[in-house]
Formats: structure tokens, C-alpha cells, sequence
């Protein structure tokens, strides 16, 4: 049976307008300037990674985990799909395969997510990032990790799987390409008829 990994921000899941909310909150609580905007053009590396842009080291830890308090009420309800992600999920699924989602969202926030989306996967695995989601990528056997930043490519590569990059993050087509990526699409709209190339490769020429 096939399995296929995919990252959950900007890749399956339009978090921006929820992200944004919940930075808007902590900036009003904390009294401390924060660009919201800047934070969502950057969404991929864990959170404490970004809080580290506005907190200084020592108050991190506890600023995200307030943020984390809140994140299910403010953000979950305003996260969208991102286009094409239903239709990438079930494609996967119309073929016998299993679905992993591997991200670096926090366990419940992550499955509140996917949840919230009513998305059909098989598993979700949550507080990885880079080459550390080629654990979990490895250990439920997905041969291709599908993700919007270089640092999924990273992950693909970790796990000794095929990367998908997809134009709808931070990076453009060029740069996940420049980077190394196996395959790069413009969204997730045109994954499925991708996927015959995906597993088994050399079917079709490289995107």
C-alpha cells in the first residue's frame, strides 16, 4: 500500500488569517509590537522559532505556550483548505493509499486542524521540522513527502523519500527546484494527476 506525507501549513491548510488572529492577540495581551503580516510570509519553522523575532530568549517559552492556549479557539476556526487539498487527499485515498500528515504544529493543534478541515488522513504527527519529520515520514513508509517550504525538502530527503514542493508558501517554484526538490507544482490542484508519476517514477517527465 502506497503512503504519501504532506506538511499541514500553506501546504494542506490556509492557517494565515488564523496565525495572524492569534499573533494580533498576544501582541494586544503582551503590550509587545508584532507585524502579524511578516509572521504569516514566513509560516513553516516551529513557533518558538518566530517568537524569537519579537520575545527575547528567556520569555519565549512562555509566551508560546499562552499562544498555544488560545490557538484552537482564535486560529482553528479561521484556517481554510488550501486549493486542491481535498481533492490531493482523496486522490491518494481513491487508490488504496494512506494519507500522513507531518508538521511542526504542535500535536493538538495540528489534529484540531486536520479535524477542523475534514480532511481524510490516516495519521497525523505534529512537532517535527526539516530533516527531523524523515522519522516519522520513515516510520509510516511514505515514499514521497509533499511540503511548501525547503525545509520539507529536507524532510523528503531525511526519509529516502521522493519531495513534492508546491509554489504556495514562502518559496516560488524556482527556488524549491533550486533547491532540490524532486517535483515542484504551482498548488496542490494538480497533484492528482501527478500521482501516477509520484509512485511510480519515470512515467512521466520531471514537472
Amino acid at each position: 500500500m502506497i503512503a504519501i506525507g504532506f506538511d499541514l501549513d500553506m501546504t494542506l491548510a490556509d492557517t494565515r488569517e488564523g496565525i495572524a488572529a492569534a499573533f494580533d492577540r498576544l501582541s494586544a495581551e503582551t503590550g509587545v509590537p508584532i507585524d502579524s503580516a511578516a509572521v504569516v510570509s514566513r509560516l513553516g519553522p516551529p513557533l518558538e522559532t518566530e517568537l524569537a523575532h519579537w520575545f527575547p530568549a528567556e520569555d519565549v517559552p512562555a509566551v508560546a505556550a499562552r499562544y498555544r492556549e488560545f490557538y484552537g479557539e482564535v486560529a482553528v476556526p479561521a484556517t481554510v483548505p488550501m486549493p486542491g487539498a481535498a481533492a490531493a487527499v482523496d486522490a491518494v485515498r481513491a487508490r488504496g493509499g494512506r494519507v500522513v500528515v507531518v508538521t511542526a504544529k504542535n500535536q493538538r493543534d495540528a489534529e484540531a486542524t486536520v479535524r477542523f478541515l475534514g480532511l481524510n488522513v490516516d495519521h497525523v504527527v505534529g512537532a517535527l521540522y526539516g530533516a527531523a519529520k524523515g522519522r516519522a515520514i520513515g516510520e509510516h513508509r511514505a515514499t514521497v513527502y509533499t511540503g511548501d517550504h525547503v525545509a520539507d525538502v529536507d524532510a523528503a530527503r531525511a526519509a529516502g523519500a521522493r519531495s513534492v514542493g508546491v509554489a504556495t508558501g514562502p518559496f516560488d517554484s524556482e527556488a524549491l527546484l533550486a533547491y532540490g526538490a524532486d517535483i515542484v507544482l504551482p498548488d496542490l490542484r494538480v497533484f492528482p494527476e501527478t500521482l501516477t508519476e509520484l509512485i511510480n517514477p519515470g512515467s512521466a517527465s520531471r514537472q
